[in-house]
Formats: C-alpha cells, sequence, structure tokens
C-alpha cells in the first residue's frame, strides 16, 4: 500500500505516513509534520542539546528512503552502525550501512526476538566491521558511547587479563569477543563515535535499518 499523505497544520505543507505507522494508531489523524512536532512551541524552552538523542526514524517510524529524502547533513563516507531495542530486553534489531561519497556500497540488517538494546548495537558494529577490507583506512561509526569505549579503551585490558574486568565478568563477552578480533584484524578501521539522532543522514539511516524488522518497507 503506498504512504497516506496529510497536510500540516502548522506549516501547511504536505507529508506523508506510511500504512505501517497508521496501523499501530487506528483512528489517529495526525495534525503535524514531523519537523513541525520536533520544534519546541512558541516560548518554550530548548532543552540541552537541542532535543538531540532523540529518534527520529523510531518516532516515525521512517523508512531508509524517506530518510534520504529528509536528511543530508554528517560525514557521507564510513560504515554507519546502530542497534535498537523495544523494552530492553526486548525484541530489537540492528542495522550498518557502508558509504562512500554518499552512495550506499553494502547495508545489512536484521533482528532478535529476546535481546537487549547493547548486543544490537554490538551486532551492529561486527557486520559493520565485517563489510570492510582488513586492509581499508575506514571510519566505523556508532552512536553507542559503550561500544565506541569497550572497543577502543577497555576491551585490549581484558583480553590481557584472560577476558576479565577488575570488577567482574564482561558483559557480551561473546559479542565484545567478535568486535574486538575484527578490529585488530583490520589496524585502519577506527572506530568512531557520532552524536545520536542529530541529523546526520547516514546514522538515521543505520538506525532506520536497525527498525525495519517492524516495518514492510526497509
Amino acid at each position: 500500500m503506498p504512504p497516506t499523505e496529510f497536510t500540516c497544520q502548522v506549516c501547511g505543507n504536505g507529508f506523508s505516513l506510511s500504512p505501517a505507522v497508521l496501523t499501530k494508531y487506528p483512528n489517529w489523524t495526525p495534525k503535524s509534520c514531523m519537523n513541525c512536532r520536533e520544534k519546541p512551541a512558541p516560548g518554550a524552552k530548548a532543552k540541552p542539546g537541542g532535543g538531540r538523542g532523540r529518534s527520529v526514524t523510531r518516532a516515525g517510524n521512517l523508512t531508509t528512503t524517506e530518510i534520504l529524502l529528509r536528511f543530508s547533513s554528517g560525514p557521507t563516507d564510513g560504515v554507519f552502525t546502530d542497534g535498537s531495542c523495544q523494552g530492553n530486553p526486548g525484541p530489537g534489531g540492528w542495522g550498518a550501512v557502508h558509504v562512500r561519497d554518499g552512495k550506499v556500497l553494502e547495508q545489512r540488517w536484521g533482528s532478535d526476538p529476546a535481546t537487549t538494546n547493547n548486543r544490537m548495537e554490538l551486532t551492529a558494529m561486527i557486520e559493520g566491521l565485517a563489510m570492510t577490507a582488513p586492509d581499508e583506512a575506514i571510519e566505523v561509526y556508532s552512536d553507542s558511547m559503550l561500544v565506541v569505549n569497550t572497543l577502543t579503551k577497555w576491551a585490549s585490558s581484558w583480553a590481557a587479563r584472560g577476558w576479565k574486568r577488575k570488577e567482574g565478568e564482561v558483559a557480551n563477552l561473546d559479542l565484545v569477543q567478535r568486535a574486538y578480533e575484527l578490529m585488530q584484524e583490520r589496524p585502519k578501521a577506527r572506530v568512531q563515535w557520532l552524536r545520536a539522532h542529530d541529523g546526520s543522514r547516514w546514522n538515521e539511516y543505520a538506525d532506520s535499518l536497525s527498525q525495519a524488522y517492524l516495518r514492510e518497507e526497509v
């Protein structure tokens, strides 16, 4: 089924919502587009950071095509990864996209019926690293500071201690070990943190991929 068209009562512009979104909210008629819904009300005090950290794709269940139409900022090269979970623990998904000069070279996504957000973030990183060549100099982005710190700061010392933390066991050890192994095999790959859902096109795209299991259309 094609998206349903609406007219924003705030700005007057047209916008569309997918059948998957409307099915979730029967008898609901949206009054404003995503742009206007995200703007603070006149006179309202803006949140620190401009409300960053809120997933636009999760709120609107945007497809990857809709993401490309809406966003244009941020890095245009690299691998972008993201994970999500409905409930934490609960059903979740992951997504990774390899981009060069703003063009998709490869993308992967998947889901797990019973998981956690951190496991999905790590799975996305594993799949993202696996899309790169061992000798490729490339940025691999995650909006999870835990994942980035794990791989760039902590994993080496854990490995030296037989995969033990000073405070106890390493959480999600199977995924941490696999991600770290892939990093070691790719010495030119640089794992970097990217602020979550700050309008960066390919971060939003990866987030949309991580939610694809909730939609009929990727």
